[in-house]
């Protein structure tokens, strides 16, 4: 195995190159025989106390290596960009193909064989996915987890909350005070959102694409089975290097359709649909917006669990966790899709179990048949947009309305609240320039807040349309990414107030009732400003940022580079 090991070019060379390499590697007191045939496997760590999610990941480092270690192969950890959601301005999307740069340079350039990727926060699982298959070594996935549920009154609270607190506070029902008690009784752990917003979805997505253990998505960050499962990932690594088990051989199309099915099941959040997007374009699997529509257009709801539902995350690892999903919707998954355990996604369900019912639902009998991410077309999103029904209203999936426009956040945060504002409960919000160029970034401020009048008088939702996103763990009619965006002159630019727009789910159609002379007129007749950004990685991020309906990817990153180097230091 020794003379197929990658990191041999380095570790296994004469003369004054090889002294140099080990020599300096040496100074931290590693002995000779460490280099001698093993093979190397890099730990990408997004640890940072910037990213609270993550906070605990040195010490699920550990327990990688422990796992390395045991089974013959040399761990090296190395850090890369962290994306904390919770802290980051403007926003972590902004970051993630930077922090994706980071990883595929970072892989390439060392020594490795192959590389357990540790993921938390939202951004940092699909961040290091990206980069890792454009260089394409044998790959593992371990995520840091949930945190405990939170507990508020003798009630289970999770982020998802967090949005009903707000508006709570804004109608009076619940004062500042009772806030801020609810603020020290929901992060009660380690570990990232307690629901299955963003960063439950990306684990379940790797687990689903078949990047992780199984089990892997759900057991809490707190729990000791945490660690048990990160030291079998390390053992597990050094074997997929010695079977030249790489990512581009589980990344499959059929693999991207399983994971698409899944996240209709348990509810998962919109995010997922940029995320798979831009790592299916990393891999060279070809991949649609419309497939998510396509993919999952029959699978019912089966997890419980909020945004969509009542439960959380450690409820569902109790409950047998994704594996116990996923057993319930075999009929519709395929399951000869090798992971990375070397089995197949059928042979690793074979033995799965539920163990409550009221948190994971029998395929013949889901909580609601309603799941999934909608794509919808028309004259508003020419290139699409998308909605989750499971978190929406029914009353609103066909609705006609007026339009009330925000031309960005500044002007909604300054109007909303405004007594004088022209709005009822029957008007469609609508939300520009918050798209990948437009913010720039792509913020979760999709599901705005309901107007303050509104609200008074017990509204909790309206239809929201915009070209950004929303948090995972939020919820509502609330249609996101948009495309093309305002901002690069999609239709949804010259939106303006009191037209009149139709959302229909049943038919995937969100419609404005103009006229595509009146469009074209008012597009000649709005000028473009000119972008304030003229430096740095926000200009470059703006120059080649691709739009949401193809996963919003810088344009040269598409594809691979491989892990070759092509030129030697020394």
């Amino acid at each position: 195995m020794s003379n197929e090991l990658r990191s041999r070019g380095w570790f296994g060379k004469t003369g004054k190159d090889g002294f140099i390499y080990r020599a300096w590697m040496k100074n931290q007191g590693i002995p000779s025989y460490e280099f001698e045939g093993k093979p190397v496997i890099g730990i990408c760590n997004t640890w940072s106390e910037l990213t609270p999610c993550n906070a605990h990941f040195r010490e699920l480092a550990e327990s990688v290596k422990r796992g390395i270690s045991e089974a013959g192969g040399f761990p090296v950890e190395f850090p890369v960009m962290s994306l904390g959601e919770t802290l980051i301005k403007p926003t972590a999307m902004l970051y993630r193909n930077l922090a994706s740069m980071d990883v595929e340079e970072s892989i390439r350039a060392n020594p490795m064989d192959g590389v357990v990727l540790l993921c938390g926060c939202d951004k940092t699982t699909p961040s290091l996915v990206m980069g890792a298959c454009s260089v394409n070594l044998p790959t593992l996935v371990v995520s840091g987890g949930p945190m405990l549920t939170g507990k508020y009154k003798g009630k289970d609270i999770g982020t998802s909350d967090i949005w009903r607190f707000s508006e709570a506070v804004r109608s009076g029902s619940m004062s500042l005070e009772e806030l801020t008690v609810a603020e020290a009784c929901m992060c009660r752990s380690r570990g990232h959102c307690a629901v299955m917003g963003t960063a439950s979805t990306m684990a379940c997505m790797v687990e689903s694409l078949g990047l992780s253990l199984p089990g892997n998505a759900a057991i809490p960050a707190a729990d000791s089975r945490r660690k048990v499962l990160a030291q079998l990932s390390g053992i597990r690594i050094v074997e997929m290097v010695k079977e030249n088990l790489k990512l581009s051989d589980i990344l499959t199309r059929k693999a991207f359709e399983n994971s698409i099915k899944v996240n209709a099941a348990i509810g998962g959040s919109t995010n997922f649909v940029l995320h798979l997007l831009a790592i299916a374009g990393r891999i060279g699997v070809e991949l649609s917006i419309e497939d998510f529509d396509t993919h999952s257009k029959d699978i019912p709801l089966l997890a419980n669990l909020q945004p969509s539902g009542k439960y959380f995350m450690e409820d569902l690892y109790y409950a047998g966790g994704l594996p116990a999903v996923m057993k319930e919707m075999e009929q519709w998954l395929h399951k000869d899709c090798i992971t990375v355990n070397g089995k197949t996604i059928g042979e690793n369900l074979s033995d799965a179990e539920c163990y409550d019912r009221e948190v994971i639902a029998a395929g013949a009998e889901p909580f609601n048949d309603i799941s999934g991410i909608v794509v919808l077309k028309g004259n508003v999103c020419e290139e699409g947009a998308v909605l989750k029904p499971s978190a929406a209203s029914a009353h609103l999936l066909k609705h006609t309305g007026r339009a009330v426009v925000f031309e960005d956040i500044e002007d909604y945060k300054n109007r909303i609240d405004d007594p004088e504002l022209d709005i009822d409960e029957t008007c469609v919000m609508v939300l520009k320039n918050v798209g990948p160029a437009g913010y720039p970034g792509m913020p979760e401020v999709g599901n705005m807040g309901m107007p303050k009048k509104l609200l008074s008088k017990g509204v909790t939702d309206m239809i929201r349309i915009s070209d950004g996103r929303m948090s995972g763990t939020g919820f509502g009619t609330v249609v996101l990414h948009v495309s093309p965006e305002a901002a690069v002159g999609g239709n949804l630019s010259v939106i303006q107030n009191g037209d009149m727009i139709t959302l229909d789910v049943e038919q995937r159609i969100l419609h404005a009732d103009i006229t595509d002379e009146a469009l074209k007129k008012r597009k000649a007749q709005k000028a473009q400003a000119p972008s304030p950004y003229n430096r740095g990685y926000v200009s470059l991020y703006l120059r080649h940022v691709q739009q949401a309906h193809l996963g919003a990817d810088f344009d040269f990153l598409r594809g691979s580079s491989g892990s070759e180097v092509t030129r030697d230091s020394h």
